[in-house]
């Protein structure tokens, strides 16, 4: 399964009142990486055929990263079936390496045009194996 990398520099504006990273700005680069994944692999005509939606984020925070920590992203689809796919992201510290956050999050595939669920076709789980 191919893996899907982006590294991140923790700016100030990414902290919260206890000087680590926000929680919501976790949220945030899961939501962007997927984004970003997606845009690197589909077609033309598949990014304007459909979109995904979140169904459901679930994260384990596993330590806490600071300014100007490098935080390497990695993502990867790990299961696809019928409207829904299973997306796993990972966050490490750059230089230890350590896991700081792990996330699973069920996206739903939406016909552009109806805007309702779609079966993800096998072309698209083709994409992500």
């Amino acid at each position: 399964m191919p893996f899907y990398t982006h590294t991140v520099q923790v700016e100030r504006s990414d902290l919260d009142d206890l000087n680590h990273v926000n929680n919501v700005r976790y949220v945030q680069w899961i939501q962007d990486i997927a984004k970003a994944h997606w845009e690197s692999e589909a077609t033309d005509k598949m990014r304007s055929d459909y979109f995904w939606v979140v169904i459901r984020h679930t994260i384990d925070y596993k330590s806490s990263a600071v300014l100007y920590d490098y935080i390497n992203i990695r993502t990867f689809v790990q299961e696809s079936s019928g409207v829904t796919s299973t997306r796993i992201v990972e966050m490490f510290h750059a230089e230890t390496d350590s896991l700081i956050v792990r996330s699973e999050t069920v996206w739903c595939l939406i016909d552009a045009k109806s805007k309702r669920p779609t079966r993800i076709t096998d072309e698209i789980v083709e994409l992500f194996k």
